[in-house]
């Protein structure tokens, strides 16, 4: 980072330093330094920082209270890694035993456990290249995760198919055992048309969660639609400011008889 950008980030910062020490006082603009400065830490050293005085922290989303997830690949301690990991690995904790399908070969870089891999492009052992929306097989899944994927289907694709994330749902809606469930996070702001999907109710999810990266640092709080259907996302640093977390359930019908 040139020394004139980093004047300039330094300058767009003043006015909501300003404004906190104002409303909130010292104490909390010196936290909120000291997350920023942390939270820039790269490679190694920012990894073990994290590892030895963060792993504490934690957020809260539905009741339910995370750690965040810091490790060195990918350096999740400085994108939405950090909290999209630990919200389905504890569901993929709960069905573990059960049959458990991921798109995108996400997980596996992170946690060992018996699961099947969907990934179009990427190649590793145990991952099969098909597209999303192709993809057939005799098995049920109990529990069908993915992290940051479903947000390229169609959109990052020539030519570009915005409906087709839409085809690659109902794909995975056929493949759900009774009483099966879907979960997965997506940035926002990458894919407008998913967006909008999301805004209209086109994807018929049970449940939607957000969430939004706080001012400094790499801090997360659970937020309400209004809260993020703005939030733009962060191309230079390739990572999301706002997480929409959707559930899909398989809910069988009582037989009448």
């Amino acid at each position: 980072m040139s020394m004139k950008h980093s004047r300039e980030r330094f300058q767009g910062l003043l006015p909501g330093l300003r404004t906190s020490l104002r409303e909130k006082g010292v104490l909390h603009v010196i936290r909120s330094v000291i997350k920023e400065v942390t939270f820039r830490l790269d490679g190694h050293i920012g990894y073990r920082y994290h590892k030895l005085f963060r792993s504490g922290d934690s957020f809260r989303l539905d009741g339910k209270s995370y750690h965040y997830f810091y490790h060195i690949y990918g350096k999740t301690w400085k994108n939405e890694r950090a909290v999209e990991v630990p919200v389905i690995w504890a569901a993929v904790r709960d069905r573990l035993g059960k049959t458990t399908l991921e798109i995108g070969n996400v997980l596996p870089n992170y946690f060992s456990f018996p699961h099947d891999v969907v990934d179009k492009y990427e190649i590793a052992d145990g991952v099969v290249n098909r597209d999303v929306v192709d993809f057939q097989t005799t098995k049920r899944y109990d529990l069908i995760v993915s992290i940051s994927t479903m947000e390229h289907v169609g959109w990052e694709e020539e030519p570009r198919e915005p409906e087709k994330v839409l085809r690659g749902f109902q794909n995975l809606m056929s493949l759900l055992a009774p009483r099966g469930r879907i979960l997965v996070t997506m940035p926002l702001g990458l894919n407008p048309a998913l967006d909008g999907y999301i805004r209209d109710g086109a994807l018929k999810f049970a449940k939607l969660l957000f969430m939004k990266r706080m001012q400094t640092g790499n801090q997360w709080e659970e937020a309400g639609w209004e809260d993020v259907r703005d939030v733009p996302y962060d191309h230079q640093r390739r990572r999301a400011n706002a997480l929409v977390i959707g559930v899909i359930e398989n809910v069988v019908k009582p037989t009448v008889g």
